[in-house]
């Protein structure tokens, strides 16, 4: 492949590339450059949001690059003061390890695991003597680590740092040392922590990273960052019925964003397919492709189709489907409750919101009072488009 055509390739959804020339000069070499992704295993599971960066190095995979996942196991111990206003709890070694072990099972759903080399920064970081820290230490002054946003407006806020975030950067620059990384991937708002690493490695003498950030995934709602606390994710552990149903619910605009940073499908292909659209092709049929897509990646072939099915016959034709939870209540439950504790909305409050906005039926009919009080009998509740479910109450 041509340097013309990989850079293409690379730059395809990118937010930025630090310097791009220099990705030109390490590219011209024609051999395999290290790639290097760490991800502190904060969470037990990751959703869509967590995958952009992901299949970026899986493109850079596939152009034939090295590529190294490093878990951080050590800086997860520190945590990541990134876009916080207070300071993050470490987490501890028991959820580090287990977490860690969900990472990297739901990584290679992306990444071709022969082809991956999984590191660890406690692997040199706990060697690291104390005399060594502090030299480390000394590569930053405090006033280059003010410059960070989140840094600067908790100082100017009077709000308390601790004298460990300051190590976050430094750490996951050095790193980028001990790994030898040509390319480093993050978030975009990892970009300070990615350029410590830069500087670090002229430090050392050694040819300094490009840097290349991604964008930061909107959620269902087409506005916020996609988060499980906002309740506007798609996990890439769901089943293939909710994944399918949950894609299929995000606007026709924000299709093409999620097309173009989750979709492994061509540019030149998704350019034809924009083309179709402006010519009266209906979205729907491009949206069912990318979730065919993203079920068969996180499921398989079969799966995908049998949830668009599912989908077709239980929404385009209006159907209550056959299968769904069951649960059972005494006599006198409220509706807000018995939404809640049926796993159909999380909170009483969220009950009577989506009431309020017309969203709840019990049978097919709409539910308007918030203050109900369901009769004894087995009913179908709905909440939505996508959930469901039957309740006894006696």
């Amino acid at each position: 492949m041509t340097i013309d055509k990989q850079l293409e390739t690379i730059q395809r959804g990118v937010d930025e590339i630090l310097p791009i020339d220099e990705l030109k000069k390490k590219l011209e070499k024609n051999k395999p450059l290290r790639i290097k992704l760490g991800m502190d295993p904060t969470a037990p599971d990751l959703h869509l949001g967590h995958t952009v960066v992901i299949n970026k190095m899986k493109q850079l995979q596939d152009l034939g690059h090295e590529i190294i996942f490093l878990i951080g196991d050590f800086t997860g111990m520190i945590g990541d003061p990134t876009g916080k206003n207070v300071t993050r709890k470490p987490l501890t070694k028991e959820d580090i390890q287990e977490n860690a072990k969900t990472y990297t099972n739901q990584v290679f759903k992306i990444l071709d695991k022969d082809k991956t080399k999984i590191a660890f920064n406690s692997e040199w970081m706990s060697k690291m003597s104390s005399t060594e820290m502090i030299s480390l230490a000394s590569k930053h002054t405090v006033a280059r680590m003010l410059e960070r946003d989140d840094f600067s407006k908790r100082y100017k806020g009077g709000q308390a740092i601790s004298i460990h975030e300051f190590l976050y950067p430094l750490v996951q620059g050095y790193d980028s040392v001990a790994l030898r990384a040509d390319i480093e991937l993050g978030g975009s708002d990892q970009k300070f922590n990615l350029l410590v690493g830069r500087e670090l490695q002229k430090q050392a003498d050694m040819e300094p990273q490009v840097i290349l950030t991604m964008p930061i995934l909107e959620g269902l709602d087409g506005v916020q960052k996609m988060s499980k606390s906002l309740d506007n994710y798609i996990g890439i552990d769901e089943d293939a019925d909710s994944m399918f149903g949950k894609i299929m619910s995000i606007s026709d605009e924000l299709m093409w964003r999620y097309l173009e940073l989750l979709s492994f499908e061509s540019i030149e292909t998704i350019a034809l397919w924009k083309k179709e659209v402006g010519n009266g092709e209906n979205p729907r049929n491009i949206k069912f492709r990318l979730a065919e897509e993203i079920i068969a990646r996180f499921h398989n072939n079969v799966e995908a189709k049998k949830a668009k099915q599912i989908f077709i016959d239980r929404f385009a034709k209006n159907q209550i489907p056959d299968e769904m939870d069951e649960y059972t209540f005494s006599k006198g439950v409220k509706i807000a409750n018995l939404l809640k504790d049926s796993n159909l909305v999380n909170s009483t409050s969220e009950a009577f919101r989506m009431i309020k906005q017309g969203a709840v039926k019990m049978d097919g009919e709409k539910i308007n009072d918030k203050d109900l009080t369901p009769n004894e009998g087995t009913s179908v509740y709905q909440v939505g488009k996508r959930k469901f479910a039957r309740v006894t109450i006696s």
